[in-house]
């Protein structure tokens, strides 16, 4: 038996709705094609997401290795894990964009144990694409204390078996709440030796990006997880007890993804205000200056905070080294763009100026949590 989707209190339901509101709101500003700035949008909503999901698992990367891993940039150290791990977990979520389209898919395990692999193939002992052999325990690092022991290796796979039906059954369930149990259930049965938690949060956007409400890559709550990973462990605790107790009520854990996907929706609705708002002054600032209008990619870039190299920008742009470094030299030029390092090594930083349009851009609404009354 795996857990089961608890009784949901009318006020759950009400904010179930509310949610489901916020997505489809952001399904119609973030439409292909609609505004021009969504790919910058979800560019860096995606590697948000995947960010915070690795650096929860002890990952040594910052948010800007994450976009370069989304950009295919190469890195420094071909060999080096973390560089790895982020660029797995992005062509995992790469196929689940994909399947997420696909119209006849049925969930399967041989799709989780290939997202798997793509995840965790950069180191063959923690057993890539396959279920664990043995036991396993989560230890608490500093204390050195066990926290949670999942079940017997051999009711593994029929628990994943259980589960592959649950998510594959037609439901009135909100999908909201199926895909919060589909992360419990993979996180507490713990199939694989590692990579468990980033797996569950995976498969949670792709419960959700099946329905084609929202794009996977604003569907995910990684980002809400990453910034609260107390509050995320203390419910997996206070749900789990600490060993494989699936009779237990689910129904904390419900409401922190309630919480979670409350606070994602309206964070995304604020920076889709907030990228309207950057894009149209970086637009008139282009325009005044009577400068190419392919360097707003570099400058959107650069007012996000990113550094920005020239063939990175000749990637984006489609033009050769000379165009670019001209196109860099004129932002350079016009105060812009403040340029750092030499040669090769150059990186152009955004410069006072561009921060403080950075800065009026902001968007001041505060979030208050559905649950604090």
């Amino acid at each position: 038996m795996i857990f089961r989707i608890p009784q949901i209190p009318g006020f759950c339901s009400q904010l179930t709705e509310q949610i489901e509101d916020f997505r489809k709101q952001l399904k119609y500003v973030t439409g292909d094609n609609l505004n021009r700035w969504t790919g910058f949008l979800a560019r860096m909503s995606y590697a948000r997401a995947i960010h915070s999901s690795n650096t929860m698992e002890g990952v040594n990367a910052t948010l800007e290795d994450a976009v370069h891993a989304i950009d295919g940039e190469p890195p420094s150290n071909p060999k080096d894990e973390n560089w790895l791990a982020l660029t797995g977990h992005r062509e995992a979520m790469d196929y689940i964009i994909q399947l997420s389209k696909e119209p006849n898919f049925s969930h399967n395990e041989g799709t989780l144990l290939g997202l798997h692999f793509m995840m965790m193939k950069f180191d063959l002992s923690k057993h890539p694409g396959r279920y664990r052999p043995g036991p396993i325990y989560v230890t608490n690092t500093p204390s050195g204390r066990t926290v949670y022991e999942g079940p017997d290796a051999q009711l593994v796979p029929p628990l994943m078996q259980e589960l592959m039906v649950s998510l594959n059954e037609k439901s009135n369930t909100p999908v909201i709440i199926r895909a919060a149990m589909a992360h419990l259930n993979l996180t507490m049965i713990h199939p694989f030796k590692d990579g468990n938690g980033r797996m569950a949060r995976a498969l949670q956007t792709f419960v959700l990006a099946r329905e084609g409400i929202l794009d996977p890559r604003f569907s995910s709550i990684e980002e809400f997880v990453g910034n609260n990973t107390t509050e995320y462990y203390d419910v997996l605790a206070n749900v789990g007890k600490g060993k494989w107790n699936p009779e237990r009520d689910a129904l904390p854990w419900i409401k922190f993804c309630l919480k979670a996907h409350y606070y994602q929706a309206q964070t995304l609705l604020k920076r889709v205000q907030r990228t309207d708002a950057i894009w149209e002054m970086l637009e008139t600032e282009v325009k005044k200056r009577k400068i190419p209008e392919r360097t707003m990619y570099a400058l959107m870039d650069a007012a996000m905070g990113l550094r920005i190299r020239n063939p990175v920008y000749r990637s984006d742009t489609e033009v050769s080294y000379q165009v670019a470094k001209r196109d860099l030299k004129i932002l350079v030029n016009e105060g812009l763009l403040i340029p750092k390092g030499e040669k090769r090594g150059r990186i152009y930083l955004a410069s006072d100026y561009l921060k403080d349009l950075w800065e009026k851009s902001k968007v001041d609404r505060p979030i208050i949590d559905p649950f604090g009354e």
